[in-house]
């Protein structure tokens, strides 16, 4: 949905992205417009070098383009639609420097903006890989709806940047107030976060893991995968992708029951990606393997991919929706040679078999137990 956000500095159209006409979501919230306003009145005005963490759809960078920000993002979709907004509204290319979170960070911070991720971790990482470049005058402000900011939330700016205060809530969001203290001792980074798998779940039993700040469930398996993890398909060579693959234990899982398999790992997450290139490596697999941050299996030609393995979020940000796990499935369907199949695991209320038997005509249960279902479909 192609909209206007309201704000001091004029009104940019923004969308999300890719874009899609039956979207309702917008491209900001109330917790933007919060912060933006409250820097328009701050004095004395913004100024020096602005870094903007975790902007989801680029409305902040391109709200403040005028004072040449640089994005810090883990999303490769938030990354696109900012490059999307910025040219919908006439910014010139190079005006926004645009980062991933593993670049390294800016030498220098004169404003820090930081909007509120939904993983503690992944802002635990951000702010220690950027409290070298924040000084005593450096203006901190977060921002996120009231739901999103916890206790937690706040010690952790506290105990990485200085003293902190949050402001009162306006239409359900909120700002976090940080003053910076250079003399503060930091803790030491505690990510990637490396553990070893248990002895129950295949190929990968006992076996090592990976996790960059951010991947889902990152100090432990989580149980969707582990049930996963213990009825995959048996191999038989071919093009294996694993499809939102996260820290990348799946399709390592696959690699090394079938060496001979060709793996692709894809993840919209640059963590996620970091991760699963290097859990692969950690296990020393022999074979090939391939890594890929981007939208899904865009990119991929069609009919060239023997299976697809897939545990779609059912998540984007704070709503719940099915979006993602729609275009996941028709990916795969169009990559799929025929014969290939697409296997998903999901909990049993998300009713994923409704929406492969529609595409594919078919949907076969593999393993089920009271929470979760695994599920085959082959391309006819």
């Amino acid at each position: 949905m192609n909209d206007r956000m309201t704000t001091p500095w004029g009104e940019p159209a923004l969308s999300r992205f890719p874009e899609d006409p039956r979207d309702r979501l917008r491209a900001w919230d109330a917790s933007d417009e919060y912060l933006l306003r409250h820097l328009a009145e701050r004095q004395p005005p913004l100024s020096g070098a602005v870094v903007v963490v975790g902007d989801r759809w680029g409305a902040l960078v391109t709200a403040l383009a005028a004072h040449r920000p640089t994005q810090i993002t883990d999303s490769w979709l938030g990354q696109e639609a900012t490059r999307a907004n910025l040219a919908r509204n006439g910014v010139e290319p190079g005006t926004v420097r645009l980062l991933t979170t593993r670049d390294a960070p800016p030498e220098r911070t004169d404003v820090l903006l930081v909007r509120v991720p939904k993983s503690l971790a992944l802002l635990e990482d951000q702010l220690l890989r950027l409290a070298p470049s924040v000084h005593a005058d450096t203006v901190v402000v977060g921002t996120g709806m009231v739901k999103e900011i916890h206790t937690s939330t706040l010690k952790l700016f506290e105990r990485i940047l200085g003293p902190t205060r949050t402001s009162l809530a306006e239409k359900k969001a909120r700002l976090i107030l940080c003053t910076p203290d250079p003399s503060l001792v930091r803790p030491p980074n505690p990510w990637p976060y490396r553990y070893t798998l248990p002895e129950d779940v295949g190929p990968v039993s006992g076996r090592t893991v990976v996790n960059h700040a951010g991947v889902f469930c990152a100090d432990r398996l989580d149980i969707g995968t582990r049930f996963f993890l213990r009825h995959l398909p048996a191999g038989g060579g071919g093009r294996v992708v694993d499809l939102g693959c996260g820290n990348g234990v799946v399709g390592t899982a696959m690699a090394l029951a079938d060496p001979k398999a060709e793996v692709l790992f894809v993840d919209e997450s640059f963590q996620a990606v970091a991760s699963a290139q290097d859990t692969y490596r950690a296990n020393d697999v022999s074979g090939h393997a391939e890594f890929r941050v981007g939208d899904g299996l865009t990119g991929v030609p069609s009919g060239s991919v023997d299976l697809v393995l897939n545990n779609p979020p059912f998540h984007s940000h704070q709503a719940t929706t099915d979006a993602t796990a729609w275009r996941m499935f028709t990916g795969a369907r169009r990559t799929l040679r025929p014969g290939g199949e697409l296997w998903v695991v999901g909990n049993r209320h998300l009713g994923h078999h409704v929406k492969l038997r529609r595409l594919f005509g078919n949907s076969e249960v593999v393993a089920s137990d009271p929470k979760f279902v695994v599920l085959r479909a082959v391309r006819r």
